[in-house]
């Protein structure tokens, strides 16, 4: 069992930066991959980075790369999703989300609501 819970969101202004973090429970946090996805309103939740257990992979969506870097930190079992040049299409609640390869379960945070003014 993981438990999942984000933080870092807020109101920011076009081309500003807020940084996300994904505080992990459980000790074999090192073993999963963690992943960002987002969720406008009226929208389907959509992919946005994610990164191997170890650190050494990370993927992101089209829209995002270049903008956006996703790290972790395994001794503090917290994963980042750091968000530069924001865009008010960028707008959403941002969830993090834990998954073991080749296994069918995952966990999901409540979710952290990021603002983009223009």
């Amino acid at each position: 069992q993981v438990q999942l819970v984000e933080s870092g969101g807020g109101l920011v202004q076009a081309g500003g930066s807020l940084r996300l973090s994904c505080a992990a429970s459980g000790r074999t946090f090192s073993s999963y991959t963690m992943s960002w996805f987002r969720q406008a309103p009226g929208k389907e939740r959509e992919f946005v980075a994610a990164i191997s257990w170890s650190g050494g992979t990370t993927y992101y969506a089209d829209s995002v790369k270049g903008r956006f870097t996703i790290s972790r930190d395994n001794a503090k079992n917290t994963v980042y999703l750091q968000m530069n040049s924001l865009k008010p299409e960028d707008a959403a609640v941002y969830y993090c989300n834990a998954a073991l390869v080749a296994s069918p379960t995952t966990y999901w945070g409540q979710g952290t609501q990021v603002t983009v003014s223009s």
